[in-house]
């Protein structure tokens, strides 16, 4: 094939890059939400249309799409039967659907051996040793995504409610939650029982801030956070030659609490995610040829 696609689909956007068979990218596109797990429909058009702004883009005919093949990280692709029946209904000539963190890995690592920590509202780590790779996490925040934004901002808001009752001291930082809800702990649970994971995480950046100052509660929540981090990334059983990346939008705020041991193994991700996904189509369907591994 003479050109090839990476997308990186998630529940915000989707972003498209196309790129010539050895991986150069001509143009890329952008559209809505790509979740497959909540709008499968929704997910293929919003994907459909980031691949033909892409080509458009890049000055190409987009009429060329079913002659293309497809690399895909999505979200939702680790519940139930959704990628395969997104499969079915996909325009491109070749496609392979994974996790996004899968392409997030490869565009983190390239050929190395490591790990990814995806630390934003939820979380997600995986690892790759030669052809063995491991996942943990990425169930959700009602019963995983520990160390995430949103489980520290649930975390915080109960920390709060815990002052409250006088069970713990209150902090500065505890004083300012409840002051924001105008001194109601009854407005405290009312936003519990109806915010999604993203306004619960809308609260994380306040302990990181408050974490720095030496608040206790700040400290308690964040000390939690950073051992449910480094209790999966001790599931990875990473040696000390391979590299971690931390990735995510709490991932800069989340690296200087690392003990030392995994500071140690930090590096700067090589590509982003989308990168990671062209990388891997050119190497499937470009011209290392279909036999390549990815």
């Amino acid at each position: 094939m003479d050109l090839v696609l990476g997308i990186d689909g998630g529940g915000t956007s989707c972003r498209a890059a196309l790129a010539t068979a050895s991986g150069q990218v001509l143009g890329r596109g952008k559209s809505g939400p790509a979740n497959i797990m909540t709008d499968l429909e929704g997910a293929r058009h919003n994907i459909v249309e980031a691949a033909r702004l892409a080509f458009v883009d890049a000055g190409r005919d987009a009429a060329l799409i079913p002659e293309t093949g497809a690399v895909l990280g999505l979200a939702g692709t680790n519940v139930g039967g959704y990628k395969q029946q997104l499969l079915e209904i996909l325009p491109f000539g070749r496609s392979l659907v994974e996790s996004d963190a899968l392409i997030a890995l490869n565009g983190a690592l390239g050929v190395h051996d490591g790990a990814i920590a995806i630390i934003g509202t939820g979380s997600i780590f995986m690892s790759r040793k030669g052809a063995a790779m491991q996942t943990i996490g990425g169930w959700g925040f009602m019963l995983g995504d520990l160390g995430g934004g949103a489980r520290i901002g649930r975390d915080l808001l109960q920390e709060t409610l815990l002052a409250h009752d006088d069970i713990h001291p209150s902090s500065p930082l505890t004083i300012s939650v409840m002051e924001r809800f105008g001194g109601d702990a009854r407005e405290i649970v009312k936003f519990g029982a109806s915010s999604k994971p993203a306004d619960f995480g809308a609260f994380a950046p306040l302990v990181f801030e408050h974490a720095v100052l030496g608040d206790a509660a700040a400290k308690a929540v964040l000390a939690r956070a950073v051992n449910d981090i480094e209790e999966a990334l001790d599931a990875l059983k990473l040696s000390s030659d391979q590299r971690l990346c931390l990735l995510g939008g709490l991932s800069g705020l989340v690296a200087p609490h690392l003990s030392a041991r995994y500071r140690a193994l930090l590096h700067a991700p090589e590509q982003d995610a989308l990168g990671g996904a062209v990388a891997m189509a050119a190497r499937l369907f470009g011209t290392a040829g279909a036999s390549a591994h990815v």
